[in-house]
């Protein structure tokens, strides 16, 4: 007798689901049981150290933390059904924390924010190339992202896990990110669903959000996620939504997510969002991590015996797990664990990393160095940012390099690879400044000044305010005055306040870049690429221009008498660009800006039809021209105004970077298509429940940067749809 005539699940002639619901029907209650759920030892979470507490470690103590946490991310497999042990690692900026000890190590790619604002769906692409060829080398079966959470606020702790305050921009890079990782047999796992937009008090806060803003905004990555790159997983939030915990969410997670938007996946919990057993379960939750503090045997058969759960009900989560493991073809796949290609992957993410910078400010043409011109160049920064590679991101997502690349030694390469022979140094200022009148000494010594700043977030904590930390503000201002021929250079994981701005002729937005730091840094210095990112979140001039200042209930939430806190997003549509051009109030660097190395004229916009029926494509065409002497690229963006009331300005809905040679003339096509996923012409309609395209004048905005958008044309919308 065959294999597969006594386990006839683990035929693959037949379709993943067929497989799934053999092998469940096959099962003993106590097999279901624990397959629903992680292998980690159930600890007290309450216990744990907190941020603050974490930093104050040793080394030692921090590691022994994190074994701790990392050791068991994985369900135990079953021989006798031949069910594999089931892999999970962290995502999504790499292949993070993963099932073993230590975790394995891998590539730091640049942060997802840092992808976003490449605004290119090929660069999206080749980031999810090396993260599942990674994952599926290390021998993993899932991988924890994308994440396409939005940056609500600036100072929310995993901004550098998401991609931007646009959900257009979040969803189509994520679909592509996902698409492939799961083209390497490994599921992507959407993250995390949904409004888990901040960190503050995450496994106690309520955000209350209306269902219009809920879906225009904030679930319309996620319904991307689903419909363009099918993906196989979903995790859901920590938080409360109106009041229900996101893993008990019957609306989002089976009304929304699988009724309305067809998703065929599993539902994972977060580690330790989970908060019942029958509620979860009944509600759409299909899975629950790190381990079983709910889903234990004493607790399901409790409530089988009881009936508020059907056995029914745990079927159902384990075939659609189980689907997904069959689909990718993880039950025949034995585990081999090899060796990752650390050059070839350190390359791919030396070239995005280039891709992805942005040129905030560049007034006096000091960008690029001439490498052949300057004599000594002193690197001047915090340690964070001038000793070491900024492998930012705290949490569970924080990648442990292969290897990095310093900011000095990135230097020295790349000026030895250009010939010259200028002299780099450095000088480390302490995170109290004391030494900085060494510091500033340095700076007015040498021919050019690289001031490194930044920021490294992480899960757990939301910043203070959206200042630099370490009084690197005033730091900055101090040297601007020291030396004019003063490049600064942030390596961020969110935008910040900028007080010194005025003084500042040179801005390069690097990000935390991960493994390549120096190289990339130093390539775009000295001009070996041209920087093409655009910004993905919008900086503001103010801390008071921001939407939660002085409003409390907008953020950090207020005890409503409910004995939790209660997020209030108030702003409703007027969120990210849409809140500073609702408000009037304008931002220091707007969505979608970015300078360049060379110059670029837009012409020749045309917008067609100019009538339409409400699901005609519409086209806008366009010719850019590179009318400076460097090769460069830039991005053509397309936004459109909704003739519906409470609408904001703008909203973006089209985009292509486009490369050019020095001289070069490209012609642009957007296509813009009501019917796709993101519902480019349409609003949330409560009475119909869906989306719909309203009659009236659609204005179409086209340009470089949200708030320079001179080109663009009228849609006129007919009455009969």
């Amino acid at each position: 007798m065959t294999d597969t005539a006594t386990r006839p699940w683990l035929d693959t002639q037949r379709t993943p689901e067929d497989r799934a619901t053999l092998l469940v029907g096959a099962m003993t209650l106590e097999q279901k049981i624990a397959q629903l759920h992680g292998a980690m030892n159930t600890i007290d979470i309450y216990s744990l150290p907190t941020l603050e507490q974490i930093n104050a470690m040793s080394a030692e103590e921090q590691d022994q933390l994190m074994a701790q946490l990392q050791v068991q991310r994985h369900v135990t497999g079953i021989d006798e059904l031949g069910i594999p042990r089931f892999r999970i690692t962290n995502g999504p900026v790499g292949v993070g924390m993963g099932d073993g000890h230590p975790s394995p190590a891998a590539t730091a790619l640049p942060m997802t924010i840092a992808l976003a604002a490449g605004f290119d769906p090929d660069l999206a692409r080749q980031y999810g190339d090396v993260i599942g060829s990674e994952t599926a080398t290390l021998g993993q079966h899932v991988l924890e992202g994308p994440g396409v959470c939005l940056h609500r606020t600036p100072i929310a702790g995993r901004n550098f896990e998401y991609f931007s305050e646009d959900p257009y921009l979040s969803g189509v890079m994520g679909v592509e990110v996902a698409k492939a990782i799961q083209a390497h047999g490994v599921i992507a796992m959407g993250k995390h669903y949904v409004v888990n937009d901040q960190e503050v008090e995450r496994f106690r806060v309520n955000v209350e959000v209306d269902e219009h803003v809920l879906r225009e905004l904030y679930l319309l990555p996620f319904e991307m996620l689903v419909k363009d790159a099918e993906i196989g997983a979903i995790m859901s939030a920590y938080n409360r939504i109106r009041g229900t915990y996101a893993t008990e969410n019957r609306h989002t997670l089976t009304d929304i997510l699988r009724t309305e938007w067809g998703f065929q996946g599993y539902v994972q919990s977060d580690f330790w969002s989970c908060r019942s057993c029958a509620a979860s379960l009944t509600a759409g939750m299909d899975h629950e991590m790190p381990d079983s503090k709910w889903l234990n045997e004493a607790n399901v058969t409790s409530a089988l015996k009881d009936t508020s759960l059907e056995i029914e009900t745990v079927d159902r989560a384990l075939v659609r797990r189980f689907t997904q493991m069959f689909r990718f073809g993880q039950f025949e796949r034995p585990y081999a664990p090899g060796v990752i290609d650390a050059d070839a992957h350190g390359a791919i993410a030396r070239s995005i990393g280039g891709q992805v910078a942005v040129l905030l400010k560049n007034d006096t043409g000091l960008l690029p160095l001439d490498s052949g011109a300057v004599g000594s160049i002193v690197l001047i920064g915090q340690s964070t940012f001038v000793d070491e590679a900024c492998n930012g991101g705290g949490g569970s997502s924080k990648v442990t390099p292969l290897y990095t690349v310093s900011p000095l030694q990135g230097l020295r390469n790349v000026l030895g690879s250009l010939g010259s022979t200028a002299s780099v140094s450095t000088v480390t200022v302490a995170d109290d400044l004391a030494n900085l009148p060494d510091a500033l000494a340095a700076a007015a010594a040498s021919d050019v000044v690289v001031i490194m700043a930044g920021c490294v977030a992480s899960e757990g904590a939301d910043a203070p305010d959206a200042h630099l930390p370490h009084d690197q503000d005033r730091m900055i201002a101090a040297l601007l005055a020291a030396n004019p021929r003063s490049v600064v250079v942030l390596k961020d994981s969110t935008p910040v306040l900028m007080p010194w701005i005025a003084e500042a002729s040179s801005v390069l937005e690097a990000w935390n870049q991960g493994s390549e730091d120096g190289h990339v840094v130093a390539d775009l210095l000295f001009g070996v690429v041209n920087p093409s990112g655009k910004v993905p979140t919008t900086y503001a001039a103010r801390a008071d221009d921001l939407l939660y200042a002085g409003r409390p209930e907008r953020y950090p939430g207020v005890d409503e008498g409910e004995g939790f806190p209660t997020i209030r997003y108030s702003e409703g549509l007027q969120m990210g660009y849409r809140w500073f051009q609702g408000q009037g109030i304008e931002p220091l660097f707007p969505f979608g800006h970015g300078l360049s190395y060379t110059t670029f004229d837009l012409s020749d916009v045309a917008v067609s039809p100019s009538v339409s029926g409400g699901d005609d494509v519409i086209e806008i065409t366009a010719t850019l021209t590179n009318t400076g002497t460097r090769a460069g690229a830039d991005v053509v963006q397309v936004y459109v105004g909704i003739p519906v009331a409470g609408q904001p300005p703008k909203r973006l809905v089209g985009f292509s970077k486009v490369t050019c040679e020095p001289g070069e003339t490209k012609a642009v096509s957007v296509r813009i298509d009501p019917a796709a996923s993101h519902h480019p012409l349409g609003v949330w309609d409560y009475a119909e429940r869906r989306f719909k395209v309203v009659s009236g004048d659609y204005a179409f905005y086209v340009g470089t940067s949200s708030a320079d958008t001179p080109h663009g044309g009228l849609v006129h919308v007919r009455d009969n749809v």
